[in-house]
């Protein structure tokens, strides 16, 4: 089992920052997705694709991890990117 942690991003829909702070831990395919015969939508018989667990740190995520023999990775949060803008460059 391998698994992936990472630190949950902002919606494109949202433009606060609540809930960003929480770690995510995804267990990766094991298998790949195929089509279903009857109705085309794509699923796998993977069931661990479908648990997503939130921590509030990455240690904690991580000590689970370690904790019940999971292998796992973790992705970097990029840093944030501040772009500063003023009403007045929209007619520059």
């Amino acid at each position: 089992m391998a698994a992936i942690i990472y630190q949950k991003p902002k919606s494109a829909m949202q433009s606060g920052r609540a809930l960003t702070d929480h770690w995510i831990l995804e267990f990766e395919q094991s298998e790949a997705r195929r089509p279903d015969p009857l109705m085309g939508w794509a699923g796998s018989g993977d069931t661990q694709a479908q648990v997503r667990l939130s921590f509030p740190d990455k240690e904690t995520a991580l000590a689970y991890a370690e904790k019940h023999g999971i292998a796992a990775r973790v992705h970097k949060t990029p840093p944030r990117a501040l772009k500063l803008q003023a009403y007045a460059d929209n007619f520059r």
